[in-house]
């Protein structure tokens, strides 16, 4: 038997333990050797961690990791290749032996079930999240049994993950040295999950360097960094086409097979490009690319349906538009994302204007928090971070607003617990 909504509900209202240890944090932190100060981190990023955790029933987790796993189906189908690829950019179509790292699955929860509203491909928080549900503490009874619970350590998987990359596009090769890649990475907000997760790589006894992405070259058939080759590149780049001329020696990279680069532009073609959910929320459409029915229906009920908005749409938009969602094809972060019920006229034409997708809304659930010692009500996102169809780790956010910026007093990234009938 599953839990009820309502054991959930109350928990997720009525529970205010603080779950967090700082100090377990700060020992975490210093035990995977990484250049995070604790306090430091406090200063700079004060609402990054949410202090207390968020409750999930398990049949909604189970059905989430469902849906995962039909995406993967529909991913393997030819068809459904053919037809991303089919106006995808010239470096999504060199051909990959590995799958991509790094593959975040987010949902919003709701009365009809868990509902998929993106999938990122260079999804961030993983290895922030691993430390953070090292650092919970035994607070009340349900926190308790799930820290009883915890299972394999996703830090592990996370480096197990880059592994089974290079194995994938490399068969026995070594792998010596990897570079983590952004635009001046110094002055990224999740900077310190960089150097969090370079340091669990070092402790594997893989050389890292996190680096600015002018600051390789092309030296022969080797990718090079000041400090020697680069034998995989961990992408954290959102020029997902490796387009931009800062990037050029990636992308030659990329192109001439010098270097196994993860995630890949192939992968967000297939996954992340924002018309994908426009053909995984449309039966029809998966049908004819050879879907079979059970997972069409899955995804019917759990993909909200999302269309291409164009010109000719501006009148019947405009009028559906307060239950919709307005996102850009290639956007990430919310960046220049709109709620149809709060979106302007202007705005709305500049929308029309440019390559966006129209989803239907479905609410966030929430997770009051005390905050100051005064109940505050937040918004959650839940995102499944997996790899080749399994279930890495389950994290959420809590946010305030139409985004989930990390910048809301009581919110940011929280653990997510598990509710059976048992709990």
């Amino acid at each position: 038997m599953s839990p009820t909504p309502h054991l959930v509900d109350v928990l997720n209202a009525q529970c205010h333990c603080v779950s967090i240890d700082a100090a377990r944090l700060a020992s975490t932190l210093h035990e995977q050797g990484a250049a995070v100060d604790v306090d430091a981190l406090a200063l700079s990023h004060p609402h990054l961690f949410a202090g207390t955790a968020v409750f999930v029933a398990g049949d909604a987790l189970d059905q989430m990791h469902a849906v995962i796993l039909a995406v993967e189906r529909v991913v393997s189908t030819p068809a459904y290749v053919d037809l991303c690829l089919r106006d995808a950019h010239l470096h999504a179509r060199v051909p990959a032996r590995h799958r991509g790292a790094f593959l975040g699955f987010d949902f919003h929860l709701s009365a009809e079930g868990p509902q998929l509203i993106e999938i990122n491909t260079n999804a961030g928080g993983g290895p922030l999240n691993a430390v953070l549900r090292r650092a919970q503490r035994s607070c009340c009874e349900p926190v308790t049994r799930a820290l009883a619970d915890r299972g394999a350590d996703p830090m592990r998987g996370f480096v197990d993950m880059l592994r089974h990359e290079w194995t994938l596009a490399r068969d026995t090769a070594p792998l010596r040295r990897i570079a983590i890649v952004d635009d001046e990475p110094v002055g990224q907000f999740l900077y310190p999950e960089m150097l969090l997760f370079a340091e669990a790589l070092r402790a594997d006894g893989i050389a890292v360097v996190v680096c600015d992405p002018r600051e390789l070259s092309i030296a022969g058939e080797t990718l090079v960094h000041a400090d020697g080759a680069v034998d995989l590149v961990y992408n954290r780049l959102t020029d997902f086409t490796l387009d931009e001329t800062a990037h050029a020696p990636l992308a030659e990279a990329l192109r001439r097979d010098l270097a196994v680069v993860t995630p890949h532009p192939r992968a967000h073609a297939v996954y992340a490009d924002k018309l994908r959910l426009v053909t995984l929320s449309d039966p029809d459409a998966l049908a004819r690319l050879g879907v079979g029915p059970e997972d069409r229906a899955l995804l019917e009920r759990h993909v909200p349906r999302t269309q291409r908005v164009g010109p000719s749409d501006g009148e019947r938009l405009w009028a559906e538009r307060k239950t919709l969602f307005f996102k850009p094809r290639d956007g990430f972060g919310s960046r220049a994302a709109y709620r149809g019920d709060k979106i302007t006229r202007g705005v709305f034409a500049s929308v029309l204007a440019g390559d966006f997708v129209a989803q239907r809304i479905v609410a966030p659930s929430d997770r009051v928090v005390m905050v100051d010692g005064e109940p505050r009500t937040l918004k959650v996102d839940i995102r499944n971070f997996a790899y080749d169809g399994q279930v890495q780790l389950v994290s959420a956010r809590l946010y305030h607003g139409q985004t989930t910026n990390m910048r809301t007093p009581g919110g940011g990234l929280a653990p997510v617990y598990r509710v059976d009938a048992a709990g």
